[in-house]
């Protein structure tokens, strides 16, 4: 069978974008001939489309010609004009509630049970959480003492995380959006990798102080280490080897046991996208969350942004109006933080995802979208809150992969699912990261850092609900740990950049 040339995604599209470069004069299907040389992943006109007509993909309106198009151009970010934002206001609800989705074929995996309650770990992790950057120094020292002269007596303990950041001082503390990183660092301290073990270093001058990190049961000598309290530099360090020896002392003694996939929480994100994360990618994930949410277990998908612009398809998935409602204000107060900055959504596409074909915010927010799958919505958070409901939950965060990661993870995410069309080695360093991508060439590219290639729908040589199980069994293998992930292999591991709506003093 021939490779095709083209993936149009809806019978009323007007546009198809190219599976390889496309030749001009090049004949893509009856009728339509390549009047300029095609890019990889970047659209074709079908039709003709004349000035302030509407070009279609995903069945969605991207945006307006800003000039006549000829059916057989290629059509660019220059070429449309980005249409209105929908209302958020008139959204009708719980229209499309899919119960139908596919079985999983297992429903347990093996983890670590959670002494805090909650979702399952994935990891056994020491935690050390900050209350102020001011630590990072003194802390980054400690910590590499730690793996190399204690890490090793404990063979059961996977690393020794110091939970470093950009908050604590000099910000606004009792500012109403303070809540957001505050609520973040709280609970990235009670992480489900974490064993029940908290380990917590301050400053002692900090506006972010010990009893807003922790509840007050857990301040004492055991937990919190306050280095201005130390003699010195060698206090301090020794101060933090003898209580993280404590700590890690339990946790070598956790052992995995098997759980039902109710006890899994994992993210999906996408970052470095292009035109194909839509097509092949992003609906492999969807694919492998319904089968994960009809086992019983929990998946977030987030990114305000890049679903701003498809929210009422979501607002039709909600269970009801009291998660269709909150979807719309947690859309709202976005909308108003952007405009606090004197931008707005079309700020999101980079470089890179408009070199892949991405021509604007609303094309990509229709392949964004499709990494949920088709799943009722049963929750909506705001940035870094905990889940209350297992199922299909949206997360509201930024898009930023480094910002949204830490939000997913303050959620309680044990592990995250990365699409990623043009390439990008992110990763965390509290759970671990499979790197899913969207074309046959960025395997080929980067054979050992991408865990799973779903180029292959692309070129016809796979469906969607094969590389959609295909992920699914990777979840559960990197979960229960028979498995590591390229990025986790490596020691990958961004920043963990917390957002922080609030002023900075």
């Amino acid at each position: 069978m021939s490779k095709p040339l083209f993936v149009k995604m809806k019978e009323e599209d007007n546009v198809a974008i190219a599976v390889d470069d496309i030749k001009t004069g090049q004949e893509i299907m009856p009728g339509v001939v390549a009047r300029h040389e095609i890019p990889q992943a970047h659209k074709i006109a079908l039709l003709d489309i004349e000035k302030g007509g509407p070009v279609i993909r995903y069945g969605v309106v991207l945006g307006y010609a800003s000039e006549a198009i000829k059916k057989g151009d290629w059509i660019n970010e220059y070429m449309l004009e980005l249409p209105e934002p929908p209302d958020v206001d008139h959204m009708v609800f719980s229209t499309n509630v899919v119960t139908d989705l596919p079985q999983p074929p297992v429903t347990t995996w093996e983890g670590y049970e959670n002494p805090w309650g909650g979702p399952g770990g994935t990891r056994n992790i020491l935690g050390i959480s900050t209350t102020v950057q001011c630590v990072t120094g003194v802390l980054n020292v400690a910590v590499e003492r730690m793996k190399r002269e204690l890490l090793h007596k404990y063979p059961n303990v996977d690393d020794i995380v110091p939970i470093n950041h950009a908050y604590g001082c000099g910000v606004a503390i009792n500012a109403p959006e303070a809540k957001v990183p505050i609520r973040a660092l709280r609970n990235l301290s009670k992480h489900p990798n974490f064993g029940g073990q908290l380990m917590v270093v301050a400053l002692g001058c900090e506006k972010f102080t010990v009893e807003m990190l922790c509840d007050s049961a857990d301040i004492n000598k055991d937990n919190v280490i306050i280095l201005q309290e130390k003699e010195g530099f060698e206090d301090m360090i020794t101060s933090l080897m003898e209580m993280a020896e404590k700590k890690l002392q339990i946790l070598n003694e956790r052992k995995r046991v098997t759980l039902p996939l109710s006890d899994l929480l994992i993210g999906m994100q996408c970052g470095g996208s292009d035109a194909f994360s839509g097509v092949t990618a992003n609906p492999a994930a969807g694919y492998a969350s319904d089968m994960l949410v009809k086992g019983g277990a929990t998946v977030l998908f987030s990114e305000v942004t890049e679903v701003r612009d498809g929210v009422y398809l979501l607002a039709e998935r909600c269970i009801n109006e009291a998660v269709g409602k909150k979807l719309a204000s947690e859309m709202k107060w976005y909308d108003h933080y952007l405009q606090e900055g004197e931008v707005d959504r079309s700020a999101n596409p980079t470089p890179g995802n408009k070199k892949g074909g991405l021509a604007n915010i609303v094309e990509k927010a229709m392949g964004s979208i499709a990494k949920s799958g088709t799943s009722p919505i049963v929750e909506v958070l705001s940035p870094a809150e905990k889940p209350s409901k297992k199922g299909l939950i949206y997360a509201a965060t930024p898009a930023s992969d480094i910002v949204c990661g830490p939000c997913q993870l303050a959620s309680g995410i044990g592990l995250q699912v990365f699409m990623t069309g043009r390439g990008t080695p992110y990763g965390l360093a509290v759970a671990p990261v499979i790197k899913v991508c969207s074309r046959n060439d960025m395997k080929a590219q980067w054979q050992d850092l991408i865990d799973i290639n779903a180029g292959t729908i692309a070129s016809g040589d796979s469906t969607i609900e094969e590389i959609g199980t295909q992920l699914f069994h990777e979840i559960i293998d990197v979960a229960s740990g028979r498995k590591q992930t390229w990025a986790e292999k490596y020691r990958l591991h961004n920043d963990l950049c917390i957002f922080n709506p609030a002023p900075i003093t």
